[in-house]
């Protein structure tokens, strides 16, 4: 029991730079205070004793201001900062080195007696404020921002913000978004995939943005293609290259394709 809460101090050093020192963030972190009571809690409900489980509950509840159900199950290294207003359901079940922020619920949508809350993966974040409802999984290494609201699922490695929530770092493998991130890398530009934090109405319009480019490249190809069979040389020409009698020749073909 010591180890594991020697362990969940260092992870508060790894979490948080306002933490100065072991004795500080075992007197002041009611996170870790929850976290202690509930192991405790936990341990009395597996063994049965669920009054007694859940008396402990609440009264690590009346102290630290988080509620965490004693059939939670709760992995190694979780911090929860600040904590106040934390609420987390009967069947959540949480992985290694999780982070909530205060005012996170992982709540149900159901008054069924299975499973009705998230899982949470390794390495997952919960900003401040976030609802995460239903016994959905929140995949390793995901990201949930503040104030969302997440029925869904998340894939590993993805950030989802918004009520409802949707993702603005996706691991997408179609074709379409294969050619945007081609394009991008062709024009030089990598920030695309690689900024996680930008908002999603940036991430679309970058995305329709490429898109755009993408079409009025090939256009441009096609044009090019086709004033190079009046002048081969033209597309190595400079814009103001171009003589009078190639102006005259494509008025001439545009006025025959009308006719």
């Amino acid at each position: 029991m010591f180890d594991r809460i020697k362990e969940d101090i260092a992870s508060v050093f790894d979490r948080d730079p306002a933490a100065r020192s072991g004795l500080e963030v075992l007197l002041n972190y009611p996170g870790i205070h929850a976290n202690i009571l509930h192991r405790w809690a936990h341990a009395l409900w597996l063994a049965d004793w669920k009054g007694l489980a859940r008396w402990i509950s609440s009264v690590s509840r009346f102290l630290t201001g988080i509620e965490i159900h004693p059939g939670a199950k709760i992995g190694r290294r979780f911090f929860i900062d600040h904590g106040m207003g934390v609420v987390i359901g009967e069947t959540a079940e949480i992985g290694d080195d999780v982070t909530l922020y205060h005012g996170v619920t992982l709540g149900g949508t159901s008054w069924d007696k299975g499973k009705r809350h998230p899982t949470l993966g390794n390495g997952v974040v919960v900003g401040a404020g976030a609802k995460v409802i239903g016994p959905i999984l929140i995949a390793d290494g995901a990201k949930i921002g503040s104030n969302a609201v997440v029925t869904k699922p998340v894939p590993a490695g993805a950030t989802a913000v918004g009520n409802p929530a949707r993702l603005i770092l996706r691991q997408e493998t179609d074709a379409a978004e294969q050619a945007r991130r081609a394009f991008a890398e062709k024009i030089g530009f990598q920030a695309y995939a690689a900024a996680p934090d930008l908002p999603d109405p940036v991430v679309e319009a970058i995305r329709h943005l490429l898109d755009h480019m993408q079409q009025s490249d090939a256009r441009m190809d096609r044009m090019c293609e086709s004033l190079s069979r009046i002048n081969p040389g033209f597309c190595d020409q400079k814009p103001d290259a171009l003589k009078a009698e190639d102006i005259a020749a494509l008025q001439d073909d545009e006025a025959r394709k009308q006719a």
